[in-house]
């Protein structure tokens, strides 16, 4: 079976934008690693887009953004994915996040109902990642 998942290590966190009881995470530059069964060479793309959480509360003061990302969690009931996202993600339940930016002692740290990753556009090639 093939999976992709954002590392979100590097990836670019452009605005965080709250839009009634949904907060959107906004990302300018996802890194996704694509990997195919049977394969020890796995790719990585970058591509833009949303991860959507509704029924969503802030959880302290935002840090200064845009900004690269530096890790963190993202909650999905008993799941936590720690430093990654699956693609694609569609939860409803406890979900949530708590991410670290570079540079910035604030997180970005969201309660929710429900979690979803919405990519805009088409992944596009970086480079293949060849084991050593």
């Amino acid at each position: 079976m093939d999976s992709s998942s954002i590392e979100l290590q590097g990836s670019e966190i452009e605005a965080v934008v709250i839009e009634g009881d949904d907060i959107r995470v906004r990302f300018a530059r996802a890194y996704i690693v694509k990997t195919m069964t049977g394969s020890v060479e796995r790719t990585r793309w970058w591509q833009a887009g949303d991860l959507v959480f509704e029924g969503a509360e802030l959880d302290g003061e935002l840090p200064t953004l845009p900004a690269v990302c530096a890790g963190g969690d993202i909650l999905d009931n008993v799941f936590t994915y720690r430093d990654m996202v699956p693609v694609p993600l569609e939860s409803r339940g406890r979900t949530g996040c708590d991410l670290k930016v570079a540079d910035d002692q604030r997180r970005i740290r969201i309660n929710a109902e429900a979690l979803r990753l919405d990519l805009v556009d088409v992944p596009k090639y970086i480079e293949h990642l060849r084991p050593d």
